[in-house]
């Protein structure tokens, strides 16, 4: 299977619940998929978003 992924960085002013409640509506409406998080001491985290490549064109990641 080939992916296309997108990295996504939050600022520590994101908690957790509204980190999870974009993600989850990346996820339902844009096919994207948790790939890997990072959390590092400043509070920022590093997500990896990732989804199936097809051939016809998808909505894209919005910020």
């Amino acid at each position: 299977m080939d992916y296309e992924y997108a990295p996504l960085r939050l600022p520590s002013n994101v908690d957790r619940l509204t980190a999870a409640a974009q993600l989850a509506i990346q996820a339902e409406f844009s096919g994207w998929e948790l790939a890997r998080v990072r959390l590092y001491r400043d509070g920022t985290r590093q997500v990896m978003l990732r989804r199936h490549r097809v051939n016809q064109p998808q909505p894209g990641l919005s910020y």
